[in-house]
């Protein structure tokens, strides 16, 4: 008999690890502001472009916190 090692799973667990967190980062994205006049879509449009031009897409994923926190500076949240 072949001796299996745990270690052939450990890619699926940090795949499946960063995609579930990914799913968490993603769903809690700031989406109503604190100011009622700029809590329509054309702001929310608008600071979302802003923020992501000031933070690009990176192949860490930390963009996204970045961006999350820029949108809660413009008072998302």
């Amino acid at each position: 008999m072949a001796n299996h090692s745990s270690g052939h799973n450990l890619p699926k667990v940090v795949i499946g690890v960063l995609l579930v967190s990914t799913m968490l980062g993603c769903s809690t994205y700031p989406d109503i502001n604190d100011d009622p006049a700029k809590n329509n879509k054309a702001t929310f449009r608008q600071d979302v472009i802003e923020c992501a031009q000031a933070y690009p897409e990176a192949g860490s994923g930390v963009f996204i916190k970045q961006r999350i926190s820029c949108m809660n500076l413009k008072g998302w949240h």
